[in-house]
């Protein structure tokens, strides 16, 4: 990851140099707190969230891979969305829990700019991918019979690359117009990361039209996406509870689960981007807890609290002792 985001930050920066004369080098950060205790608390939560999503996401990404029964389309949008949880922690967690420590926090343009594409980046998989989710489900529970031949490997290897192409599509949308802004000022976001609606204020031109356009493209996104996925998590309930009254509570425990994601990992991104009245420390919150509260909550939901792959992991650690009183 490390190894893409520094050739990333050059290719940025070959291109932003050739159509951006800007003059300023770098962004400096005011960070999340200047108190020296909150510094240690949040240093503190934020490596263990950082730990778990570590372990947590691996642990599936493994447990799935070595075990050919959880071989199936579920399995597989879920080992995608471990993938993608890893990414975005990889991204911004070390970055964070660095700079806490730090009086003086800088990042170079190149880095801001690589750090805010794969942010984009990685989100757009993640909410193609739990869009993906919602319609393995729905096949699943409203057309059994026809599950394995909608979900075929073929169709999952489509929404895999679909997902990857329309992310990358999203992110290149945005930096095409970074690459026309000019930073000839002030260099000082009030935030701990760089994404649009902080570093788009700095501009030495208007931005009024520019900050329409990325409330367009990621506010509203986030607005639909999170809508139709509520709408099929309700559709799906109502199918379940006219085909079986018996199931409805296990159903509708499950996917309240799902839409408290949903809720977790879109409400933020909806605030940020279309409500224009955030404070700086409401968006510090906000974009705190989509790093580091979603990533935690996904594996838990999503595939921890399944009885097959609580049995696969529970072979997985008897065979692992075993091996270890050899």
């Amino acid at each position: 990851m490390t190894g893409y985001l520094y050739e990333m930050s050059t290719l940025a920066d070959k291109s932003i140099d050739g159509a951006n004369h800007s003059v300023v080098s770098e962004f400096v950060f005011l960070g999340l707190s200047n108190s020296w205790e909150i510094q240690l608390v949040l240093f503190v939560f934020s490596f263990m969230f950082y730990v778990a999503i570590m372990m947590g996401d691996s642990l599936i990404v493994l447990t799935v891979t070595s075990d050919p029964h959880l071989h199936s389309p579920m399995y597989f949008l879920l080992v995608n969305l471990s993938f993608i949880d890893l990414g975005i922690s990889s991204i911004i967690s070390p970055k964070m829990m660095h700079d806490l420590f730090r009086n003086h926090k800088v990042i170079s343009f190149r880095g801001c700019v690589a750090w805010f594409f794969f942010i984009h980046f990685i989100g757009g998989v993640e909410i193609v991918l739990l869009i993906a989710m919602v319609f393995d489900r729905y096949v699943a529970i409203c057309k059994p019979l026809h599950y394995f031949t909608t979900m075929s490997p073929k169709m999952c290897i489509l929404l895999q690359v679909a997902a990857w192409i329309i992310a990358l599509a999203h992110s290149v949308f945005q930096l095409v117009f970074v690459m026309q802004l000019q930073f000839c000022g002030p260099n000082v976001l009030d935030s701990f990361y760089c994404d649009f609606p902080r570093f788009i204020n700095l501009a030495c031109i208007d931005t009024y039209r520019l900050e329409f356009v990325v409330t367009a493209n990621s506010g509203f996104i986030s607005l639909g996406s999170s809508f139709i996925l509520i709408i099929s998590y309700i559709f799906i309930l109502i199918t379940v509870w006219k085909h079986s009254s018996g199931g409805l509570s296990k159903a509708l425990s499950t996917l309240s689960a799902y839409v408290t994601v949903v809720v977790l990992f879109f409400g933020p991104c909806i605030f940020i981007y279309v409500w224009p009245f955030l404070t700086v420390s409401v968006d510090k919150f906000l974009a705190g807890s989509d790093f580091l509260i979603t990533p935690v909550l996904n594996p838990v939901i999503y595939t921890l609290r399944k009885k097959d792959m609580k049995m696969v992991m529970r072979r997985l650690s008897n065979q692992f002792l075993s091996l270890r009183k050899i």
